[in-house]
């Protein structure tokens, strides 16, 4: 029997290219990449990874390296539904959430990618296949940008194949984000989609205040206008704002989407570095698919394409800003607004270790 035969974890500080900006996280000059590679005694490895925005992956790779990685030496690495419930469990007292889930998720990522190399198979078929064209979005990280740029920047993502697109709002003053949104109205029309992301910036009355004079634009969705752990509170801004809530990023489980869909999030959104992995982020699609609610993706789209190329109930996937296309073999592939998940075996992410191993902190 094939057994799990050896752990690597690593660490990397990579450097954007250019400044990006959000409401709560401020400005961010580079992000950290979490890597975890699982070899197996017949040779075979599969690799899984997990973002931070730029801090406390050291945590992150010492849990990988130090302690989840030992805990499932000598595993079967095909059970993966019962390594994820051993290591929730064997960590969740002082770890249920934060460092400890986004190293589960790059080690269970790892261990899909290694299930599907085995079988021959990409990612988005041996999870049941659906449609491998996938719509996307440009996600903007993009709250510094004065109207004008942000019109050149969508003109860039626009000419990249993108159809729809996502701006940051939450700056000093409401009427800001107004005049930027009235900006990609009257340059791009009303039929582009067009969703705007608070990073939680605002307070339940804040946030309905946000949502009427967002109103006229036609949002696809308000994301996270306040923070996660208020169901009650996004209820509020859904029925007294009128526009559908996106919201799941900073979400850590299968669970906390139910208390979110519950309490009126209309656009569960995971993200598979961080919500554990791609066991639960497909337990969160088919639980939104059971409330009749459509599943986008917060991040990591190299992979997450593959997830929602699983998925009938997708509505977009986010082409983020984080990206990881100067160190992987073979980037996103964007056509006229849809992303295209790979036929290769896997999840088709292939690093250019020699590149990445650079920036290795």
């Amino acid at each position: 029997m094939t057994l799990i035969d050896r752990i690597d974890a690593r660490h990397y500080l990579i450097p954007l290219p250019q400044m990006l900006e959000d409401s709560t996280h401020g400005q961010m000059t580079g992000f950290e990449v979490v890597t975890c590679q699982v070899t197996d005694s017949d040779g075979a490895s599969g690799v899984g990874y997990t973002f931070t925005c730029g801090v406390n992956g050291g945590a992150i790779h010492d849990i990988l390296r130090r302690e989840m990685g030992p805990a499932v030496l000598g595993r079967d690495p095909g059970l993966i539904e019962a390594i994820w419930k051993d290591l929730w469990w064997r960590f969740h007292y002082g770890g249920r959430g934060g460092p400890t889930v986004l190293a589960l998720s790059a080690l269970d990522m790892a261990l899909w990618d290694l299930k599907a190399i085995r079988a021959g198979l990409p990612l988005w078929r041996l999870l049941g296949g659906y449609d491998p064209l996938v719509p996307c979005y440009a996600g903007g990280i993009d709250l510094h940008l004065s109207p004008d740029a942000l019109v050149d920047q969508t003109h860039e993502n626009i000419a990249k194949g993108h159809r729809a697109i996502k701006m940051k709002v939450g700056r000093a003053r409401l009427s800001e984000d107004v005049a930027r949104m009235e900006a990609l109205r009257a340059a791009f029309g009303p039929d582009m989609p067009l969703m705007a992301d608070a990073n939680m910036k605002f307070t339940v009355d804040g946030a309905i205040r946000a949502a009427r004079a967002f109103q006229p634009f036609d949002l696809t969705w308000f994301e996270e206008p306040i923070p996660p752990d208020d169901p009650a509170g996004h209820r509020r801004v859904l029925t007294e704002g009128g526009i559908p809530i996106a919201s799941g990023e900073n979400l850590r489980s299968l669970w906390e989407f139910r208390t979110a869909i519950e309490g009126g999030v209309t656009f569960p959104e995971p993200d598979v570095t961080n919500c554990g992995g791609v066991t639960p982020f497909i337990k969160i699609a088919r639980l939104a698919e059971a409330y009749h609610l459509p599943v986008t993706s917060h991040g990591a789209h190299d992979i997450t394409v593959q997830l929602l190329a699983a998925c009938p109930n997708r509505s977009y996937l986010e082409a983020h800003g984080f990206g990881l296309e100067n160190y992987i073999e073979t980037p996103l592939v964007i056509e006229n607004g849809h992303a295209i998940a790979p036929e290769r075996p896997g999840h088709g992410v292939v690093f250019d270790w020699d590149k990445l191993d650079t920036l290795k902190v």
